[in-house]
């Protein structure tokens, strides 16, 4: 079939990739000139004039996002080359915290609860109980049950020191407000799925090269079209076809973000037959009632700063009197970049980029003894969606015809890059 592929984030070139291997013919409009969507590229300059490639957020998998790792190896990307695997830690500066050995799961989780740091045995215990009990229930909660809810029977340690910052890195949302099925499913995936699933694997190339550019050679040499700095402004439909650029297709897939898709669909549906705008209205009902949160990156640096480890826990306090939002910091220089260079996370991210930037600062200098200056902030107002209980998605199809290929769309993963890339798998097998 023809194949029309509206956007070249994650999800749209996972999607050209898998429907190439399929034998279909394949175009792929991107708006921007850099590939990759919401994980990509950013150039940059350091404090001393120096040129940096960033990444408009900093990201990590785990070992348990295989689609991620299959497809990048399939287009010429080496996982093991291009990121720096980790057993699972969620160490603080002060030393204290978990840390999983490099053992077979789920030994790995076991003696990474035994001997987490600062811990007392009521702590270790309470999680041990928690996790075995999640187990026996084959990691299924009813759909309306937070995270929160989920762990009341923690300890406060535990709950500070484990499941707030796992939750709100997997899910971008606060633990009172997240989905306790959804952070279930990732937690089994992670820790049950085989050896090296909860393994964090950090980049050490830009987002970019990571994946996108790569699928974009690897498509063109088969075949395919990639339009880069294109946007689809318009989708007719005329005589039984989709129509996009001018030219025909069989199927239309929308791997945009839900703002771009919900504008480009209210700009084009009132022309369409009244069944393909009876289903579409319907999915645009189901779009518009997501809510969308923010991730903040902020990019500092000092000429001799290090950090014990390629990455850190932080103690994060946003509502305190002095705020300390971030939840991790990265050491790009232990990742390929240069020297002295940090990205502290923010997720689920309050307030403004410039008091974000100065809180932060602010918190590298308390908890890390680092005095910093800023190289750029980044913040994605619409990094992800809220991932709330009982959460209704939009479907994949649309209207007949034509599907959409994202991380917001349906289906048992948060708003991940692996969540982005199984939407894109799953929309391509469907078409017949």
């Amino acid at each position: 079939m023809k194949i029309a592929i509206v956007g070249g984030g994650w999800a749209g070139m996972a999607a050209a990739v898998t429907a190439v291997q399929a034998g279909h013919a394949v175009t792929l409009w991107e708006a921007s000139r850099v590939l990759g969507g919401r994980a990509r590229a950013l150039p940059a300059q350091l404090p001393d004039g120096s040129a940096v490639v960033l990444d408009n957020g900093q990201h990590i998998l785990i070992g348990a996002y295989r689609e991620c790792l299959r497809l990048m190896q399939l287009v010429g990307v080496d996982p093991e080359q291009a990121l720096l695997r980790l057993p699972l830690r969620m160490r603080f500066p002060d030393g204290g915290g978990v840390a999983f050995p490099p053992w077979p799961a789920p030994l790995d989780a076991l003696a990474g609860i035994a001997t987490a740091r600062g811990w007392q045995g009521r702590d270790k215990l309470a999680l041990l109980l928690q996790a075995l009990r999640w187990r026996l229930e084959s990691f299924q909660c009813d759909a309306d049950r937070s995270v929160a809810d989920l762990c009341r029977e923690l300890t406060p340690r535990v709950r500070t020191e484990l499941i707030e910052p796992l939750c709100v890195s997997a899910l971008n949302t606060e633990a009172a407000d997240s989905s306790g099925q959804v952070f279930l499913r990732v937690l089994q995936d992670a820790m049950f799925s085989g050896s090296g699933g909860s393994d964090l694997l950090l980049p050490r190339i830009d987002l970019s090269a990571m994946f996108p550019d790569a699928a974009a050679h690897w498509l063109r040499q088969r075949g395919a079209t990639v339009h880069v700095g294109s946007r689809v402004q318009q989708l007719a439909h005329i005589d039984g076809r989709w129509h996009v650029g001018g030219a025909p297709f069989d199927r239309v897939l929308l791997a945009t973000s839900a703002s771009e898709a919900l504008h480009l669909l209210q700009g084009s549906a009132p022309a369409w037959p009244q069944p393909l705008q009876a289903s579409t209205l319907h999915w645009i009902a189901l779009a518009r009632t997501l809510k969308h949160m923010p991730i903040a990156t902020v990019y500092a640096w000092a000429a001799k700063a290090r950090l014990d480890a390629p990455m850190l826990a932080l103690r994060a306090a946003p509502m305190a009197a002095t705020p300390m939002p971030a939840q991790f910091v990265f050491d790009r220089g232990q990742l390929g970049g240069p020297a002295g260079l940090l990205a502290f996370v923010v997720s689920a991210s309050r307030g403004t980029r410039d008091d974000l930037q100065a809180q932060v600062l602010q918190q590298a200098r308390a908890q890390l003894g680092l005095q910093l200056q800023a190289v750029q902030s980044v913040v994605e107002k619409r990094a992800t969606i809220a991932c709330t209980p009982g959460l209704k998605r939009p479907p994949q199809e649309i209207a007949d015809g034509l599907l959409a290929c994202a991380d917001y769309v349906d289906g048992p993963y948060p708003s991940t890059l692996e969540g982005a890339v199984r939407s894109a798998i799953g929309a391509i097998g469907s078409i017949r």
